[in-house]
């Protein structure tokens, strides 16, 4: 079943949901407190194709220097709230384009209520997180576990506090570990509510299990048009966690951004180095913002034939190479001379 009921908000002038393109979104790792290093990690951030940034809140310091962070940001900024209302508030005050906040935390009613009557008279939306290892105790008696069902009704009860309080621009996250768990889980959010959900799989991992894991998870979501915005949440820098989620994105032709480089295994008929030829080209077309598809095949033998729809490409022979275009053979050159050629060739291409 795909479903693609979600209304649409806007998060400054970032359009999230009701059709909207997948936003790849990600997190600082330095507190709002050390302004200039988050500033200029946001930008680093931003250059990878980040499109929304959270930034940690922790306390009062990192909340009165926000403004500064905001202004600076060519992004929207996210303010990321636990337990102090006040932090929210200030946040606030300080022109954060959204708020993350797990109203659970709050102690009491009335504070959400505070919080809710200045973001809705700046227009701000609030994204709701609901975490697995986070879950209200009273709900892991009932279940005996963070189940499905016990992260559904977790999300349902915190989506109910701000509808009692007219307010409904807001964004449902529940996130696990567990793939299954986080797949029915949002399956169960999205028939049953119509508001954009933020997906990704909490506490992933290290870059390689991570990535996969989040792959797994955030991908066969996606596949079943579930999920608005994405953060792949990896122990490793944030700019991998870009750089996975809009791999993420094109793998399943969602969205399109700089350069696919499609690259065989390599087998008994592999003529030259191909796993270091295939690693310099990514390298070099990692900062690449044009849409261009480069193969790198280590056979001539079925080289450009398997490869025909990328842009251009080469293949790999004894001691020598071709280069392709469309899977037509456009000159050949020493095995030395292939990784400049390929890149002479995508400079051409890119020149038009």
């Amino acid at each position: 079943m795909v479903f693609k009921n979600s209304r649409q908000l806007f998060v400054r002038d970032l359009p999230i949901g009701g059709g909207a393109p997948v936003v790849v979104q990600t997190m600082t790792n330095k507190p709002a407190s050390e302004t200039s290093a988050t500033i200029e990690q946001i930008h680093a951030l931003c250059e990878a194709g980040c499109e929304m940034v959270r930034v940690a809140v922790p306390d009062m310091e990192a909340a009165s220097r926000l403004g500064k962070i905001i202004e600076k940001s060519p992004v929207p900024v996210v303010a990321d709230i636990h337990f102090d209302w006040k932090l929210a508030m200030e946040s606030l005050h300080q022109g954060a384009d959204k708020l993350r906040l797990n109203p659970g935390n709050l102690q009491k009613k009335e504070h959400l209520a505070d919080i809710v009557a200045l973001a809705k008279s700046r227009k701000v939306p609030i994204r709701i997180g609901v975490n697995s290892g986070s879950l209200d105790k009273k709900l892991l008696k009932k279940y005996g576990s963070p189940t499905a069902d016990a992260l559904f009704e977790s999300a349902s009860n915190e989506i109910r506090a701000f509808e009692e309080l007219g307010f409904e621009d807001i964004v449902v996250s529940v996130k696990t570990f567990s793939v299954p768990r986080l797949i029915e889980t949002n399956k169960m959010l999205a028939s049953g509510f119509d508001y954009p959900l933020h997906i990704g799989v909490t506490e992933s991992g290290t870059l390689f299990s991570g990535s996969i894991r989040s792959s797994v998870g955030i991908g066969s979501l996606l596949n079943m048009g579930i999920g608005d915005t994405i953060r792949v949440s990896l122990t490793a820098d944030p700019l991998n966690e870009v750089k996975a989620a809009w791999e993420i994105l094109k793998s399943l032709e969602l969205r399109k951004r700089g350069a696919v480089v499609v690259s065989c295994p390599g087998c008994g008929r592999t003529g030259i180095d191909i796993y270091s030829l295939a690693e310099k080209v990514n390298d070099a077309l990692s900062t690449c913002s044009r849409q261009i598809t480069v193969a790198v095949m280590g056979c001539v033998v079925n080289g450009p034939g398997e490869a025909r729809e990328a842009d251009l490409g080469c293949a790999g022979g004894r001691s020598e190479g071709v280069i392709f275009r469309k899977g037509i053979i456009v000159k050949k050159v020493r095995e030395e001379d292939l990784f400049k050629a390929l890149m002479d060739e995508v400079e051409d291409f890119l020149s038009k």
